[in-house]
């Protein structure tokens, strides 16, 4: 599956970020949740961890999962889960470890049927969606490793797949606030970091969202508010789905306020 690769380049990009960072600056908190920059990639190792068994191992999934649900029922959350899954993993130990897993995830799912279903934490999915899903949210999360550290990213055209993603989701994203999707769906005009026009969806009369194709995968992965982007958004239906737009998995979460999100000076 070419997502598989378009996963694993993004790792590499990541990796080449992290790679030369001490213990001091791993343990830097960033503008999401605080979490530091280790904590970031201990989230994404384990969670890439987890797509593996579910392709590979249906029983080890829902064993993994049995062990999330036991520490959230006493009180603990996520990140509790992580650092018990972890077991004291920690600095550029856990820089190669999750690097490593990468290889190997992109190894599994590079053969995988697409159409495989596997099981995640809410419903099944296809093999495709779930590396794509991997991919969204190493680049999601990345994002606020460069932010701190000041370094500006660059971005290839395997964010088409976030872009697919994110459309795929506007229904979604209204009917997970108990909210019925108002029709019709936006048509998408994004300029792909190629400079390639990439066109999504059906051409919606007043429903229109233009511009930088990175900007709408920050957009509707939530790490930056609408107003922090130059996107061009028409329609009552564009303006209301950018304003709540949520392209992953899980309960209602707001997008970041105006600003807070950011590019810090280096």
């Amino acid at each position: 599956m070419q997502q598989a690769t378009d996963f694993l380049t993004e790792c590499d990009r990541i990796h080449a970020l992290v790679a030369p960072l001490d213990e001091a600056q791993l343990a830097t908190p960033t503008a999401f949740k605080g979490w530091t920059i280790a904590d970031i990639i201990g989230h994404l190792h384990v969670w890439n961890q987890a797509a593996q068994l579910s392709l590979n191992d249906e029983a080890a999934f829902k064993a993994f999962m049995a062990q999330v649900g036991g520490i959230i029922a006493k009180g603990g959350d996520l990140n509790s889960f992580e650092r018990v899954w972890l077991d004291g993993l920690t600095g550029q130990a856990l820089v190669a470890a999750w690097a490593e897993t990468c290889r190997a995830t992109t190894a599994d799912f590079a053969t995988a049927d697409p159409a495989q279903r596997v099981p995640w934490a809410g419903p099944s999915m296809s093999a495709r969606s779930s590396i794509t899903a991997r991919l969204m949210e190493s680049w999601a999360h990345a994002q606020a490793i460069f932010d701190v550290l000041g370094t500006e990213r660059t971005n290839g055209d395997g964010l088409k797949n976030i872009c697919v993603l994110g459309l795929n989701t506007y229904g979604w994203t209204f009917k997970n606030r108990r909210m019925e999707a108002p029709q019709p769906a936006p048509y998408l005009v994004l300029t792909a970091p190629s400079g390639e026009i990439w066109t999504f969806g059906e051409p919606a009369d007043g429903e229109l969202i233009e511009g930088d194709a990175a900007e709408f995968c920050q957009v509707v992965t939530q790490t930056r508010n609408i107003a922090d982007t130059a996107l061009k958004v028409t329609g009552p239906n564009a303006t209301a789905w950018m304003a709540i737009a949520q392209c992953f998995a899980g309960a209602p979460v707001d997008p970041p306020a105006p600003g807070v999100r950011r590019k810090l000076s280096a």
